[in-house]
């Protein structure tokens, strides 16, 4: 415990190290909110996968084809990395491009300067939709990091969920950007050689003993699913494209040329990643039946453990720390970026703040990730709901709300205020009345599915019918063809 304890505070020193040397060279508030448009495409690429990739990367991906077989895992792993590749490609160069051509820095202030909008609603709404599901979504990050630390170190609750969010909001108040954006960069190595070690040895630890894992959960191998649960599983593809702690990765790259090098990084991570999280899923059915993992089986076992039981089990105590840093990574790597995209939008898009010199504005910054971060504290210590849940509800609020009105402002000349604006609501009411009213019995139908396409298809069909760009919106569109 001791080794453990010494461990987590290296781990932990070195990332205030790189926030307090980041505050350092953060002069103004765009260099806390996008770094001033200077990461290169290492550290663009990884940082974006590991700002996707929480804890449900280690601890639910492995739990659930451990319990249920690829079935559980395949088609979400498909569908995201079908989802992250197609951002790259066709969102990533464009808005990298135009935000800088329209002086944008956050989400709500590109479309609104997209659209030429001098009313200021696509600004607003868009930014009432972030404060609402990023704030959730911080708060499923800040239960995640709770469990962690009260399964490791024996605390109570309170003390790891007070532990986890003053970690969290500590590098982010110091360096901004750059220091979620760095941290991401090892935050993201530390997950990919976690997994890696994990699911080698494990591999060539039941290799030799011929344990037919098939025979043990005769699920294990069956990817077979009905139509509607596949589509739906792959549909969390589509939240790539509306989600705004990635899109501001494409937002602060230092340049557009380097967004397809960021491509092939980001995406060769990712796909490592699922492949070695699925696999230990499958590798710890044959080892839990040769030698039974503790804390898996019985009444109280927790499926989601087998990733950290089955390090426990094969590594020297010295590693396992080492995985239990990869799982805080997991769930700061994420917390960090949504709390970065709230203080943006709050200093950026909210007319009260954005009157401030760049100076005042970075500081009034660093206040607002302590401020979002004690609310999402609050909302984690009364919502009883489980962290898978909270994630869906925000991914999937982000996906439609966002995901066609970013796709089409920069593919399609066409698009305009109205339509963007009918977009959001659209995505946004379908998501929440699918999740609260509407169940299809026996399938798995997430909200996300028909959210994504009743707002691509209202975007389109308010634009075509409603007034057309402006002449210098199109000219402004047209530069980047």
């Amino acid at each position: 415990m001791i080794l453990t304890y010494i461990q987590f505070t290296i781990y932990l020193a070195l990332m205030l190290g790189i926030g307090y040397y980041s505050m350092k060279i953060t002069k103004n508030n765009q260099d806390f909110i996008i770094g001033g448009r200077s990461l290169g495409p290492v550290t663009t690429a990884i940082s974006a996968g590991a700002s996707d990739m929480s804890g449900w990367l280690l601890l639910g991906v492995p739990g659930a084809v451990f319990a249920g077989g690829l079935s559980e895992g395949i088609w979400i792993a498909m569908g995201l990395t079908i989802g992250a590749y197609i951002n790259w490609l066709i969102v990533a160069g464009r808005l990298r491009a135009l935000s800088e051509k329209l002086n944008a820095v956050t989400l709500p202030s590109f479309l609104s300067s997209r659209f030429d909008d001098h009313s200021g609603v696509l600004k607003i709404v868009s930014t009432i939709v972030i404060l609402v599901f990023f704030t959730i979504y911080v708060a499923s990050g800040l239960k995640g990091g709770t469990l962690l630390f009260a399964h490791t170190f024996g605390a109570s609750e309170f003390t790891a969920l007070f532990i986890t969010t003053f970690v969290v909001v500590s590098y982010t108040f110091l360096g901004g950007y750059m220091a979620v954006c760095w941290t991401d960069l090892i935050q993201g190595l530390l997950m990919l050689c976690a997994l890696s070690f994990c699911a080698i040895m494990g591999y060539f630890t039941i290799s030799s003993s011929h344990i037919d894992i098939a025979a043990i959960n005769p699920k294990a191998f069956d990817y077979s699913t009905s139509w509607l649960t596949g589509t739906s599983l792959m549909a969390w593809g589509f939240g790539y494209f509306g989600q705004p702690h990635i899109l501001a990765r494409f937002i602060g790259i230092s340049k557009v040329s380097q967004v397809p090098k960021a491509r092939r990084i980001g995406t060769s991570w990712m796909v490592v990643c699922l492949v070695m999280s699925i696999s230990i899923g499958l590798i710890g059915i044959g080892y839990n039946e040769i030698f039974p993992l503790t804390g898996v089986n019985g009444p109280d076992g927790n499926k989601e453990r087998i990733f950290l039981a089955l390090t426990n089990a094969l590594f020297h105590p010295v590693f396992g720390g080492f995985v239990l840093a990869a799982v805080l990574a997991a769930v700061m790597s994420t917390a960090d970026s949504q709390l970065l995209v709230l203080t943006s939008s709050l200093t950026e898009d909210i007319p009260f703040f954005s009157k401030f010199n760049e100076e005042k504005k970075a500081w009034i910054s660093r206040f607002g990730v302590v401020g979002f971060a004690l609310l999402a504290l609050i909302i984690s210590a009364n919502d009883s709901g489980t962290i898978l849940a909270m994630v869906g509800y925000a991914w999937g609020g982000f996906g439609a709300a966002f995901g066609p009105v970013v796709i089409l402002s920069l593919r399609w000349r066409g698009t305009t205020r109205h339509g963007a604006l009918a977009g959001m609501v659209v995505g946004a009411i379908t998501i929440f009345v699918f999740k609260n009213y509407l169940q299809i019995g026996g399938e798995y139908c997430y909200e996300l599915l028909p959210g994504f396409i009743l707002a691509f298809i209202t975007v389109v069909g308010v634009s075509l019918v409603t007034e057309k760009p402006s002449q210098e919106v199109l000219e402004k569109f047209d530069q980047l063809l």
